[in-house]
């Protein structure tokens, strides 16, 4: 039997599959450790369960592999009709049975997987069409769900820590946070730096910032607004060395 293998063969986009693989593995173990009776638990985001982490992450997968039929076969089918919908798909999901959500994570990753296995090399620069309305090839989706599996491993507060994601992964969570802040302009006079890693981030022109500053795991958890444990902060709005809070980013 002829092994299946990924259709593409360019070493930029392998390297990125293979992080987003190893994200949905890191992910997958996360929540495999944890009972049927502890899904019910508080996640780290304000107002959603483990169950609603759960549902999210698997519903995402069936919504990017939504986006690779459209790169594959250019009929446009969106990752959601609405935001609206997407939560309630969240809220939804989130009631299922533990073995139902179990699945859902499961299947839903499988297929994504295939997807992106099977996609035809050219088809990889295909436009399609974020929830926000970003027009973007293809190859993006991978980062989409890199960022996802990675970031709400840590949600399911079981454990996971900013340190367990890999560098390169903070480096461009970080990168599209400010980035986010600078298009909304509430980066003004905030300054981000990762002292292991000699990156600064923000408002690098103002003549008095705020800097906040620490090792690149620390910055990102800061910068994500999941706690404020290794950074230190400078600056007008650092008060008596308070750390600020981060600006929103999503």
């Amino acid at each position: 039997m002829v092994a299946r293998h990924d259709q593409t063969t360019d070493p930029e986009l392998l390297a990125a599959l293979l992080q987003a693989r190893r994200g949905t593995a890191f992910f997958a173990r996360k929540l495999n450790e944890l009972s049927d009776a502890e899904l019910d638990g508080d996640s780290l985001l304000p107002g959603w369960t483990r169950r609603h982490i759960t549902a999210h992450i698997g519903y995402n997968a069936r919504a990017i592999a939504r986006l690779i039929e459209w790169a594959a076969t250019g009929v446009e089918t969106p990752m959601y009709p609405s935001t609206e919908v997407r939560d309630h798909e969240i809220d939804f999901g989130a009631t299922l049975s533990p073995i139902a959500l179990r699945h859902l994570f499961d299947h839903s990753a499988v297929h994504l997987n295939v997807e992106w296995r099977d996609l035809p090399e050219d088809a990889w620069h295909h436009k399609v069409r974020t929830i926000q309305g970003r027009e973007v090839p293809a190859t993006e989706t991978v980062w989409m769900r890199s960022r996802e599996v990675w970031m709400h491993a840590v949600d399911l507060d079981n454990g996971a820590v900013f340190r367990d994601i890999p560098v390169p992964v903070l480096e461009r969570l970080l990168k599209d946070i400010t980035g986010a802040w600078k298009t909304r302009g509430t980066d003004a006079g905030l300054v981000v730096k990762a002292t292991d890693r000699d990156l600064t981030f923000g408002d690098t022109a103002s003549a008095t910032p705020t800097v906040v500053s620490g090792p690149l795991p620390a910055v990102v958890e800061w910068a994500a607004g999941r706690g404020n444990g290794g950074v230190t902060a400078t600056g007008p709005r650092a008060g008596d060395g308070t750390v600020p809070a981060a600006p929103k980013w999503i």
